[in-house]
């Protein structure tokens, strides 16, 4: 009798076989740990739209996890391979992503079932408008209650287009710019929102590679500085993280891998030339300096130090694990590594820096953002100039006891106030910081706790659970 191939786990089979392994080693009572267990509200939706001559059903959802927190965020998904059990695990995943950087939101997620890439534009608008209007209508958005935000598929037009027909339904409503986030700039939006979940990767992997004791163990010396990187997926993710932690951590990235296949150079890849090279040749094949791999999936079995998974779920599973040869694994996209896959990875010694962690850096942004409309000011426009004029002052000062001379540009650089998008960079980089700090030392202190994902998932678990007990929900 032949043996029968063992089925990968969907995506929501592991978020749930991960949240259980985590719970068990926790002492909250069944019944809590089964409220923050499940989904809340699951609305799924089909309306018809307009395409040329002929009309579409599209399917589509809308799915708030956890209430403990309000508004519920996440953001939302154009994919032809949407399904309601993919929202579910997504919006799962929020909710502890928020818990865990301490971003007081429940979690929340959409998907419309579409390959964007097959509209036009003012299709795609029509799309996103209706399906915005059924989220008003079932009030299911607004700035207290459901807050959306870019995710694959999506971007800043999308949001600009759900906030356009929120303020349509809601003028009244003073806050109504706070509906959605990850908008353009100049429609209420923040500077630094665009990089912000590939600048929290660089950030994360920084912090994650800064101990000595854990970097020993994996062969590694402490620091980014000359480190191997392969990156799968160049969307903005992947595309962000390559290049900050090119410019700003020194890594050395080998090889990418896209849609229509990978390359490699053990000399490195220059990120910005090689995205340049791609929108004018709709391609990363036949960028200089490279070599085409025989598959996309052989990038991800190269050896390297850091291996970033930047596209979709499921990448790594248990047909391709024992394969891989990365010393660290950052989910930079959502459940790029299977449960089971996990567990071969694990035995062998990889370190992997859990999605709810590492690619946190969108939904802490979108935080920003969020609090930005919500007190209707940009950051940084009260105290920029009083800061600058501050430090002038202590440069003069400085310069006046010393007899030393301080030329313009060391001044202009000393005596600037933060912008905007160094405050944001600045709050993000303190978020993954902290955040790392408290799975780690969890993962430390409790000896059941063998891995980071168990570690990032008890921490969470333990914040929502405290909400839930100082509400009075339960005892």
């Amino acid at each position: 009798m032949s043996r029968q191939k063992k089925r990968t786990p969907s995506f929501f089979e592991s978020v749930e076989r991960n949240f259980n392994k985590a719970a068990a080693k926790t002492s909250i009572p069944k019944g809590l740990i089964d409220q923050i267990r499940v989904c809340n509200a699951v609305y799924q939706m089909r309306f018809p739209v307009r395409v040329g001559n002929k009309f579409e059903v599209i399917e589509a959802y809308r799915v708030q996890h956890s209430h403990h927190r309000l508004p519920t965020k996440g953001g939302i998904r154009y994919s032809d391979k949407v399904t309601q059990s993919e929202v579910m695990a997504l919006a799962t995943l929020m909710t502890y992503k928020c818990a865990i950087v301490d971003v007081p939101f429940g979690g929340a997620k959409g998907g419309v079932k579409i390959n964007p890439y097959k509209y036009d534009e003012q299709t795609l608008q029509n799309i996103t408008r209706r399906y915005t209007t059924e989220l008003i209508r079932k009030n299911f958005i607004g700035p207290g209650i459901d807050v959306p935000a870019p995710d694959y598929g999506t971007g800043p037009r999308e949001m600009a287009w759900i906030l356009d027909t929120y303020q349509t339904f809601k003028p009244e409503d003073i806050d109504r710019a706070a509906c959605v986030t990850g908008k353009p700039v100049a429609q209420n939006g923040i500077r630094g929102r665009g990089e912000a979940t590939g600048r929290g990767v660089f950030y994360g992997l920084r912090e994650v590679m800064s101990h000595k004791d854990d970097m020993s163990k994996l062969g590694l010396s402490v620091g980014t500085e000359g480190k191997t990187m392969v990156i799968q997926g160049l969307g903005n993710v992947g595309s962000h993280t390559g290049l900050i932690s090119i410019k700003e951590g020194g890594f050395k990235v080998i090889a990418v891998s896209e849609y229509e296949g990978a390359i490699y150079s053990s000399k490195g890849i220059h990120m910005e030339k090689l995205l340049k090279y791609r929108k004018e040749k709709g391609t990363i094949i036949g960028f200089p300096g490279t070599k085409k791999l025989p598959t996309r999936e052989v990038a991800l079995e190269l050896e390297c130090d850091v291996l970033v998974p930047a596209a979709l779920e499921n990448q790594i599973t248990i047909s391709n694990a024992k394969r891989i040869k990365a010393k660290i694994i950052a989910e930079a996209a959502n459940g790029p590594v299977s449960a089971d896959a996990e567990e071969i990875l694990l035995k062998k010694g990889v370190l992997i820096i859990p999605d709810m962690y590492i690619n946190a850096g969108g939904v802490t942004v979108s935080y920003f953002e969020w609090l930005k409309n919500l007190s209707h000011m940009r950051f940084g426009r009260m105290e920029k100039r009083f800061d600058a004029n501050q430090y002038t002052g202590l440069i003069n000062l400085v310069a006046k006891m010393t007899g030393k001379t301080v030329t313009n540009k060391e001044r202009n650089w000393l005596a600037r106030g933060a912008d905007e998008v160094d405050l944001v960079r600045s709050g993000l980089e303190e978020t993954m910081a902290t955040a790392y700090q408290q799975i780690r030392e969890t993962y430390k202190r409790k000896r059941s706790v063998q891995d980071l994902r168990t570690a990032a998932f008890v921490s969470a678990i333990n914040k929502i659970s405290a909400d839930y007990i100082s509400f009075g929900i339960f005892p």
